[in-house]
Parts: C-alpha cells; sequence; structure tokens
C-alpha cells in the first residue's frame, strides 16, 4: 500500500533534479534535423472560443457508475489480496532502451524543436501487436512528484485490431527512480463481471490516462458507451497463468500474458443526446482549484466542425477521492469549454504559469496529408502560437503520431509518446519555442 514518505522529497529531490538537469540527449542529426521543409505552414486554428458550458451542460455532462463493493471483495477474494504499486515496481524486470540504443526511425519519430531531453524506446517483440496509447505519471498522481518514494511512469497500450485479443489494454508500469535504466511491467485492464466471480478485457482501446490520487482514468474508444473508466492504483490483482486467455480459467486467473489485472471499480457514461461529446484526450490541470480532468474530443479534418475542448473538477470529498465531482445523481458537469478550429488533436495540456490570469491550452495535432510531422500549438481566448524549425520556419515540428501531454511540476517536464518512444522535455523549452 502507499507510503508518501514525504520527509525524503527535500535531499532526493534536489539530487534527481541535478541529474535531469544534466541528462540531455545525444540524438542524432537525422532526429533534429529531418523534414524541416517539407509541407506548407499548417492552417492557424486562431483563438479558443469560450463556450457557455450552461447551454451544452447535456453536451457535456456524463453519469457515474460504480462498480458494487461486493463485486470487488468477492474477485479480490478469490484472486487473493491486491497489491500496491510499489509491489508491481518491484518486479519490474523490462528494461526501455536509451535514446542511444533506438534506431534511426525510432529516433525520427521524435519532435524537430523543440528536441526531446530524454527519449526511451520500447522493445519491438514485447510491443508487437499492440498500439501506444496515453502517458501519466507520478507527478500527476501527487503534488510531490512520488507515489510514496518512487517515480514512475504509467503507459497505455491497446491490442491492435486482426491481432489474437484484439481490443485489450494494458497500462506498463515503469520504475523511473533511475532516469539511465528504466524498467517496467504491465496490468491488463480489465471490467469486474458476473457479480465478481469473474473479468473480462476493456475491449477498448486507451486514448487517454490520467493518474490522480489512487485512481486512474481513462478514455475508450466510440465503439464503447461508457467514456470513461476507473482504477483504484491500490487494488491491483495478480494473474496466476501466464496464457493469452482472459479472467478464470482451469487453475486460476489469466491476464493475456501480463503479470497482473487491473479491475475497473467506476465508469462515466455519455449523454445519450446528439452531440455529445466524447472525451479522446485526458491531462490533469493542477493550477485550478480543485484540480480539474481536461478533455478534448478527436475531430477529423472532413468533418468540417470545430474541436471542442473542456474540463471537469475532481472531487475534494474524503470518500471520493481521485473521482471527478459528481451530484448527488452522479452527474459530472463540465467547468469551462472551449471550441478550436485545430483538428485530430491528439495531445492537450492546460497549465497556467505563475502570475497569469488564464490557463495556456496545448494542443498536439496529427499530421495531415502529406505532412510527415504534426504541429504543436499554444491557444488561449486572445489567439495561437506554434512551435516553427527550419530555415522555412515550418510548423511541421512535432512528432507525427502526438500522444497525450503530461506535465510533470517537481521536473518541469512534459512527457508524451509516440509509436515506440517515451520522450519528455522541459515546459520552458515549449515556452521558448513558441515565443
Amino acid at each position: 500500500m502507499r507510503q508518501r514518505g514525504r520527509h525524503r522529497r527535500r535531499r532526493r529531490g534536489r539530487a534527481l533534479r541535478a541529474a535531469l538537469t544534466g541528462a540531455a540527449l545525444g540524438l542524432t542529426a537525422a532526429a533534429t534535423l529531418i523534414s524541416v521543409s517539407q509541407a506548407s505552414v499548417a492552417e492557424d486554428p486562431g483563438a479558443l472560443r469560450p463556450l457557455a458550458v450552461s447551454a451544452r451542460s447535456d453536451e457535456l455532462r456524463l453519469t457515474e457508475h460504480r462498480v458494487p463493493q461486493p463485486w470487488l471483495d468477492r474477485l479480490s477474494s478469490a484472486m487473493g489480496e491486491p497489491v500496491g504499486v510499489g509491489t508491481v515496481l518491484d518486479t519490474a524486470d523490462r528494461p526501455l532502451r536509451e535514446a542511444a540504443d533506438c534506431t534511426d526511425d525510432e529516433r525520427q519519430a521524435l519532435p524537430v524543436a523543440p528536441a526531446a531531453t530524454r527519449a526511451y524506446c520500447w522493445d519491438e517483440g514485447e510491443t508487437r501487436g499492440w498500439q501506444a496509447g496515453a502517458v501519466t505519471t507520478s507527478g500527476d498522481a501527487d503534488d510531490d512528484g512520488r507515489w510514496g518514494s518512487r517515480r514512475v511512469i504509467l503507459s497505455a497500450w491497446s491490442r491492435e485490431d486482426d491481432t489474437p485479443g484484439a481490443g485489450l489494454a494494458r497500462v506498463s508500469f515503469v520504475d523511473a527512480d533511475d532516469p539511465e535504466h528504466l524498467s517496467y511491467t504491465s496490468a491488463l485492464l480489465t471490467v469486474p463481471v458476473d457479480g465478481g466471480d469473474d473479468y473480462r478485457g476493456l475491449d477498448s482501446p486507451v486514448t487517454g490516462m490520467v493518474w490522480y490520487q489512487d485512481k486512474l482514468l481513462v478514455t475508450t474508444g466510440a465503439g464503447d458507451r461508457n467514456a470513461l473508466y476507473v482504477y483504484d492504483v491500490d487494488r491491483v490483482q495478480r494473474a496466476t497463468t501466464d496464457t493469452d486467455a482472459v479472467g478464470r480459467v482451469p487453475g486460476g486467473w489469466a491476464a493475456h500474458g501480463c503479470r497482473y489485472v487491473l479491475p475497473a471499480v467506476a465508469a462515466y457514461r455519455l449523454p445519450e443526446v446528439p452531440g455529445a461529446a466524447r472525451p479522446e484526450v485526458l491531462s490533469l490541470d493542477r493550477g485550478t482549484f480543485p484540480s480539474s480532468l481536461v478533455a478534448g474530443e478527436w475531430v477529423t479534418a472532413d468533418e468540417g466542425r470545430p474541436t471542442r475542448l473542456w474540463r471537469y473538477a475532481l472531487s475534494t470529498e474524503p470518500d471520493r477521492s481521485g473521482l471527478p465531482a459528481a451530484d448527488r445523481a452522479g452527474h459530472v458537469d463540465a467547468r469551462e469549454a472551449y471550441e478550436t478550429e485545430a483538428v485530430e488533436v491528439g495531445g492537450v495540456l492546460s497549465y497556467r504559469p505563475t502570475g497569469a490570469d488564464r490557463s495556456r491550452w496545448y494542443l498536439g495535432r496529427a499530421a495531415t496529408g502529406t505532412e510527415g510531422r504534426g504541429t504543436l500549438w499554444r491557444q488561449d481566448a486572445k489567439g495561437s502560437r506554434a512551435t516553427t524549425c527550419g530555415a522555412d520556419r515550418s510548423h511541421q515540428c512535432w512528432s507525427a503520431l502526438p500522444g497525450s501531454l503530461s506535465y510533470w511540476a517537481e521536473t518541469g517536464e512534459v512527457w508524451s509518446q509516440t509509436g515506440r518512444v517515451l520522450f519528455a522535455l522541459p515546459l520552458a523549452a515549449v515556452e521558448k519555442a513558441l515565443d
């Protein structure tokens, strides 16, 4: 279970920040110079347009459904006592490769400007048939940047179509205590069924993910009426059988080859109204009070409509740790909403600098048409600006497949993932590239 270990924060924090400051990557020229003169400048999405949330409440509202406690207790009784994050990390024995050991193709997936200062690559064999998804960290989970005394990165993966177990999703727990030697192990995301006598796979791709307090909130694909599922990181269960099956099997419990199982404890359902907004991308904003869950939808270029961005307040009630704030009927309403002309947004981050009167929104957009790279924009109600690179000041400087954006306040870093590459860069470098 969780032990905060805050008395170690000052000593360890100074040493860690010193190590990270000197850990700039010696990325190859191919990773920093490619594709800077490709394509025309991406269309400027302009300023954010505020939306009246009262008028859009039916479109943005979610309804909470908790998994009955007896179901969870029955599953724990059958599978054995749940374990915590520390136990999971102690068994993290699969290494990530450092940037110098990544292939040229993997390094070329990194942003051109601003450049990553840290990058790690997943093993091709271990991730074959899996699609990389969202990233969150212990910097989201706790304001001191640690879970107990540990630094942790969580990376979501979804089983690709036309592969065994298509639709399954897992979360890799990365031990990030030593920046030079990251290792991980994985837990399958599941949903209790049959009164807690069994579980099924999530059966939906994970498109966004936030770890806040003891809860992990994940967004799901369009095939699921539930927009968000919630997992309790203190309720990790051990799988006992290493097979491709999922759930109760003769002789034990299986998790499609994963060592651990995370059973859902709650889900949040979309409203059954035209125009209901599905949160596809997700991040945490600690600059609001209370802290808020930032969400954005995925709108394709040919849909011809703006993209909605909004936020839900997170609860401050002791018995609702890590959950969105809900009324007595279980309704979760947006507290703020905007429209942007940016489309195909793969990552969203909201951050309010010290002394600023409003939050800045950062949007990672996918490559479109013949463009080989995506774009990174900063928007607010006054206008927008993109990072640029190359002699022609191209906006195509970000990764081609932009992933979620997660801000780690303790180190000042933004974490993201593109394909098999996990990377970080200082938010200050993003600001410098924009300004």
